[in-house]
Protein backbone atom coordinates (compact mmCIF):
# COMPACT_ATOMS: atom_id res chain seq x y z
CA UNK A 1 0.00 0.00 0.00
CA UNK A 2 3.12 2.19 0.48
CA UNK A 3 4.30 1.93 -2.52
CA UNK A 4 0.97 2.89 -4.17
CA UNK A 5 0.88 6.18 -2.13
CA UNK A 6 4.28 6.47 -3.04
CA UNK A 7 3.27 6.11 -6.86
CA UNK A 8 0.42 8.54 -6.27
CA UNK A 9 2.42 10.92 -4.59
CA UNK A 10 4.78 10.94 -7.91
CA UNK A 11 1.95 11.50 -10.34
CA UNK A 12 -0.03 14.27 -8.23
CA UNK A 13 3.08 16.06 -8.53
CA UNK A 14 3.54 15.70 -11.88
CA UNK A 15 -0.01 16.41 -13.00
CA UNK A 16 0.30 19.72 -11.08
CA UNK A 17 3.73 20.84 -11.89
CA UNK A 18 3.15 20.09 -15.50
CA UNK A 19 -0.41 21.57 -15.68
CA UNK A 20 1.07 24.89 -14.41
CA UNK A 21 4.04 24.49 -17.37
CA UNK A 22 1.58 23.59 -20.01
CA UNK A 23 -1.24 25.81 -19.40
CA UNK A 24 0.97 28.79 -18.46
CA UNK A 25 3.51 28.66 -21.08
CA UNK A 26 2.55 26.55 -23.59
CA UNK A 27 -1.28 26.75 -24.21
CA UNK A 28 -2.10 30.68 -23.09
CA UNK A 29 0.25 31.69 -25.50
CA UNK A 30 -0.98 29.45 -28.21
CA UNK A 31 -4.55 30.90 -27.66
CA UNK A 32 -3.69 34.49 -27.57
CA UNK A 33 -1.12 33.89 -30.58
CA UNK A 34 -4.19 31.89 -32.56
CA UNK A 35 -7.18 34.10 -31.04
CA UNK A 36 -4.75 37.34 -31.92
CA UNK A 37 -8.45 38.45 -34.05
CA UNK A 38 -10.30 38.28 -30.82
CA UNK A 39 -8.27 38.85 -27.24
CA UNK A 40 -11.15 38.86 -25.29
CA UNK A 41 -11.80 35.30 -26.15
CA UNK A 42 -8.84 34.40 -25.48
CA UNK A 43 -8.55 35.59 -22.36
CA UNK A 44 -11.66 34.14 -21.42
CA UNK A 45 -10.22 30.93 -22.28
CA UNK A 46 -7.21 31.45 -20.50
CA UNK A 47 -8.81 32.19 -17.21
CA UNK A 48 -10.77 28.97 -17.35
CA UNK A 49 -7.41 27.21 -17.70
CA UNK A 50 -5.86 28.77 -15.24
CA UNK A 51 -8.90 28.68 -12.57
CA UNK A 52 -8.85 24.59 -13.42
CA UNK A 53 -5.64 24.34 -12.58
CA UNK A 54 -5.89 26.35 -9.64
CA UNK A 55 -8.60 23.30 -8.92
CA UNK A 56 -6.21 21.05 -9.64
CA UNK A 57 -3.72 22.66 -7.63
CA UNK A 58 -5.62 22.66 -4.23
CA UNK A 59 -6.73 18.86 -4.73
CA UNK A 60 -3.04 17.97 -5.47
CA UNK A 61 -1.49 20.18 -2.58
CA UNK A 62 -4.16 18.61 -0.11
CA UNK A 63 -3.11 14.98 -0.93
CA UNK A 64 0.83 16.05 -1.43
CA UNK A 65 0.59 16.96 1.76
CA UNK A 66 -1.12 14.58 3.69
CA UNK A 67 0.99 11.86 2.24
CA UNK A 68 4.00 13.75 3.87
CA UNK A 69 2.22 14.07 6.92
CA UNK A 70 1.45 10.37 7.17
CA UNK A 71 4.09 9.42 6.27
CA UNK A 72 6.59 10.99 8.22
CA UNK A 73 4.44 12.46 10.81
CA UNK A 74 5.92 16.49 12.91
CA UNK A 75 9.75 15.22 10.82
CA UNK A 76 7.70 16.75 7.85
CA UNK A 77 8.12 20.22 9.26
CA UNK A 78 11.84 20.09 9.17
CA UNK A 79 11.79 19.14 5.35
CA UNK A 80 12.16 21.81 2.65
CA UNK A 81 9.84 19.95 0.34
CA UNK A 82 6.91 20.11 2.83
CA UNK A 83 7.52 23.87 3.15
CA UNK A 84 7.49 24.17 -0.65
CA UNK A 85 4.37 22.19 -1.37
CA UNK A 86 3.28 25.15 1.45
CA UNK A 87 4.39 28.04 -0.73
CA UNK A 88 2.85 26.34 -4.10
CA UNK A 89 -0.63 26.25 -1.90
CA UNK A 90 -0.41 29.56 -0.84
CA UNK A 91 0.29 30.40 -4.44
CA UNK A 92 -2.72 28.71 -5.56
CA UNK A 93 -4.97 30.36 -3.22
CA UNK A 94 -4.07 33.58 -3.28
CA UNK A 95 -4.60 33.31 -7.58
CA UNK A 96 -7.29 31.03 -7.38
CA UNK A 97 -9.33 33.50 -4.35
CA UNK A 98 -7.56 36.51 -4.45
CA UNK A 99 -5.93 37.99 -7.99
CA UNK A 100 -8.83 35.76 -10.38
CA UNK A 101 -11.96 37.14 -8.93
CA UNK A 102 -10.76 40.59 -8.71
CA UNK A 103 -9.51 40.64 -12.46
CA UNK A 104 -13.32 39.14 -13.28
CA UNK A 105 -14.57 41.79 -11.03
CA UNK A 106 -12.19 44.64 -13.20
CA UNK A 107 -13.64 42.77 -16.04
CA UNK A 108 -17.07 43.21 -15.82
CA UNK A 109 -17.02 46.88 -14.53
CA UNK A 110 -15.41 48.12 -17.47
CA UNK A 111 -18.23 46.40 -19.77
CA UNK A 112 -19.15 46.72 -22.49
CA UNK A 113 -15.99 47.63 -23.62
CA UNK A 114 -12.82 44.88 -22.95
CA UNK A 115 -11.01 45.97 -19.54
CA UNK A 116 -7.97 46.54 -21.37
CA UNK A 117 -9.94 49.46 -23.48
CA UNK A 118 -11.19 51.48 -20.70
CA UNK A 119 -10.62 53.73 -17.88
CA UNK A 120 -9.50 50.24 -15.47
CA UNK A 121 -6.85 49.34 -17.86
CA UNK A 122 -3.98 50.64 -15.56
CA UNK A 123 -5.68 48.83 -12.76
CA UNK A 124 -6.22 45.25 -14.47
CA UNK A 125 -2.90 45.27 -16.17
CA UNK A 126 -1.03 45.95 -13.02
CA UNK A 127 -3.49 42.77 -11.22
CA UNK A 128 -2.87 40.80 -14.52
CA UNK A 129 1.20 41.43 -13.67
CA UNK A 130 0.94 40.42 -10.23
CA UNK A 131 -1.04 37.22 -11.13
CA UNK A 132 1.94 36.31 -14.11
CA UNK A 133 4.25 37.15 -11.13
CA UNK A 134 2.76 34.46 -8.86
CA UNK A 135 1.80 31.52 -11.41
CA UNK A 136 5.50 32.19 -12.41
CA UNK A 137 6.65 31.82 -8.63
CA UNK A 138 4.51 28.87 -8.07
CA UNK A 139 5.78 27.29 -11.29
CA UNK A 140 9.28 27.62 -10.06
CA UNK A 141 9.07 25.75 -6.85
CA UNK A 142 7.36 23.19 -8.71
CA UNK A 143 10.27 22.93 -10.77
CA UNK A 144 12.25 22.68 -7.64
CA UNK A 145 10.51 20.62 -5.90
CA UNK A 146 10.40 17.87 -8.80
CA UNK A 147 13.52 18.61 -9.44
CA UNK A 148 15.46 18.48 -5.88
CA UNK A 149 13.07 15.84 -3.79
CA UNK A 150 14.88 12.60 -5.42
CA UNK A 151 17.95 14.01 -4.24
CA UNK A 152 17.52 14.29 -0.82
CA UNK A 153 14.36 12.99 0.14
CA UNK A 154 11.05 13.73 0.96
Amino acid sequence: MQRLADALYDITLTLWVGGLWAIGFLVAPTLFAALASDRQLAGLLAGKLFALIGWVGLGCASYLLLHTVLRMGTIALRRWTFWLLIGMLLLTAINLFGIQPLLAQIKADALPRQAIESVLSQRFAIWHGVSGVVYALQSLLGVLLISGFRRVGR
